[in-house]
This record gives structure tokens, C-alpha cells and sequence, in this order.
């Protein structure tokens, strides 16, 4: 069942800026879907209008395959979702809020020792939000999202400015609503995170889709090669010119060579033949922050078409 689907979402603020650009993207049922981006690339205004906050300038979205206002009141009962910075009152402690919060959602209290227990933040409930930490906060928000056990839960940088044990518990989090059949959708900036909770994403720039898809198969579509010889500039050079050659930059002394194929031998051969003799050479696994930035950053470094 598709969970999330949008069909050319547009939104403008007056005109000349274009927030979003006519994106289309679908999230099915059980996917943990990373929505990744720049700063400033439309992620946010792309949940507001998820969540009907922002009005859409045009285009359509269907969610639990309901469409038009009405049914997407509904459908969007079926969500609970947190904002990157949690919006919890400072003097009430944490069980106090997510009183307000089921008050709010006309959900029974009944709700929240489950959602508490979900985020490990049972036994901290009478403390005062503002003792919290910045982890136990955005947890908190978390568990304010699952009050009302939704299908969809929306995490808007659930993980960000945390150290690394607060990011962890973050995504136990993330995996363990997964495990019960929840579908997750995360904005996020921590490649790493994503890359190691998400099943799918999408990346957006400029308020455009440049990519999505799982991340098994973004991080599968190129071979990368790690390459070193006594002259950095002369083997950038000649990998430049390496007709199989997608991608040529620097990483320190390293020169990472990203290929069509995955055939090491033939590049060294091409190099050897330019009089390039490497020092150094082996695979190296793409990531998610290799495909990301090839596809988000403006100046190409190389391709081998352009040499």
C-alpha cells in the first residue's frame, strides 16, 4: 500500500521564490524513508505540507490513498510527527505535556505509558522538561508523535546536535516503530544515520528530486576506487581521462576514482599506459554520503565525458 505519494508538489512564496519545484515521490507501507537535502533545499516545507501546514501553491498528495481535503483531514489522524525543534512547555514535566498532548489529539491518557516505554523515558516522567536533555527532549517528542499509535510517523531531524549515544537510542527508536509495522519518514542531515536506519530515500535539491529509491541500489550504481601514486596531480589528471571514469576528487592524499564497472585491473592498466604507476589501489564501498554529494554539490569535479 502507498503510504505517501505526491504528484508534481509545487510551492512558491511570491514570485520569485520557488521553495519546491513540482517533486513526485511515493513512500509504501513498512519503508523507513530518508528525506535528504542542503539546507534550504525545500525538506521542511515539504513536510508542512504533508502535515497541512503549508498550503501547497499546486500539485496533488494522496496519503493512505485518500485524496482531496476531506479525506486527507482523516488520513492525516493516521500520522503523528515531530518538528526539529520539540515545542514542549519548560515548567510541566515530561508526563505533563504529553498530557496536553493527548488533550490536545483527543486521545485517552491511557495512551502515554506505552508511548513512554517506547523512548525508555518511563522512569524520568516526573521530571521538569527543562531538566531534560537535548536526547531525553527529542525523545519525549517522539513519544508525543506515538500517543496516538499512528501507521506513519513523521521525524523531522530527530537525531540532530546529538552526541553519539543520544543518536543511537535515536535509532533504536526509529527501528523498533519499524518493527512494528510502522512506515517512518525522516528528514535528516547524518548521512551516516540515515544510511544505516532507512530502507529508502529520496534527495531533494533546490527544491527538486534529483534521486530516490532504496538505498541499496543508489549506493550499488557505481564501483569506487581508491588510487595513490608519487604524483597526486598527473594521476587525477589521467583518471580524468579514464573513459569508464564517472567521477574523479581528492580526499586528503587519496584520489577516489568512482567507475562504471567494477574492473580495478583496467584502470590501472589506462593509468599505467599514461605513465601513472600507482602506489596504492583497492575498492572502496560507495555510501550514502558518496552518492549525496555527487548529487547535491553544484561545481562536478570530473566526469569522464568532460576530459
Amino acid at each position: 500500500m502507498t503510504i505517501i505519494e505526491t504528484t508534481q508538489l509545487t510551492k512558491r512564496y511570491g514570485r520569485r521564490t520557488l521553495a519546491v519545484d513540482g517533486i513526485s515521490f511515493r513512500v509504501e507501507r513498512g519503508q523507513v524513508f530518508g528525506f535528504l537535502g542542503p539546507n534550504g533545499s525545500g525538506k521542511t516545507t515539504t513536510i508542512g505540507m504533508l502535515l497541512d501546514i503549508i498550503n501547497p501553491t499546486s500539485g496533488d498528495i494522496r496519503l493512505f490513498d485518500q485524496h482531496g481535503r476531506a479525506e486527507l483531514h482523516l488520513a492525516r489522524r493516521r500520522i503523528g510527527a515531530t518538528l526539529e525543534t520539540p515545542n514542549f512547555y519548560p515548567y510541566l514535566s515530561g508526563l505533563e505535556n504529553l498530557r496536553v498532548v493527548a488533550h490536545i489529539k483527543e486521545i485517552p491518557e491511557s495512551r502515554i505509558g506505552p508511548a513512554l516505554d517506547a523512548v525508555s523515558l518511563a522512569g524520568r516522567q516526573r521530571d521538569q522538561f527543562r531538566k531534560y536533555s537535548l536526547g531525553m527532549k527529542q525523545r519525549l517528542a517522539i513519544a508525543g508523535a506515538m500517543i496516538g499509535d499512528p501507521e506513519l510517523v513523521i521525524l523531522d531531524e530527530p537525531a540532530n546536535g546529538l552526541d553519539p549515544e543520544g543518536m543511537r537510542e535515536i535509532r533504536d527508536i526509529i527501528r523498533g516503530m519499524a518493527d512494528n509495522g510502522r512506515t517512518i519518514f525522516v528528514s535528516s542531515h547524518l548521512l551516516n544515520e540515515v544510511e544505516r536506519t532507512c530502507t529508502h530515500v529520496a534527495i531533494i535539491k533546490n527544491g527538486r528530486i534529483v534521486h530516490q529509491g532504496s538505498i541499496a541500489e543508489l549506493t550499488a550504481r557505481h564501483a569506487l576506487a581508491l588510487v595513490r601514486a608519487p604524483d597526486t596531480a598527473a594521476l587525477i589528471a589521467a583518471a580524468r581521462s579514464y573513459p569508464a571514469a564517472v567521477n574523479v576528487h581528492q580526499e586528503g592524499d587519496d584520489v577516489l576514482v568512482e567507475l562504471q564497472d567494477d574492473d580495478l585491473a583496467a584502470l590501472n592498466q589506462f593509468l599505467g599506459s599514461r605513465g601513472v604507476y600507482l602506489t596504492f589501489l583497492a575498492p572502496r564501498n560507495v555510501s550514502l554520503e558518496d552518492v549525496f554529494m555527487e548529487l547535491t554539490t553544484d561545481a562536478v569535479t570530473t566526469t569522464g565525458a568532460s576530459a
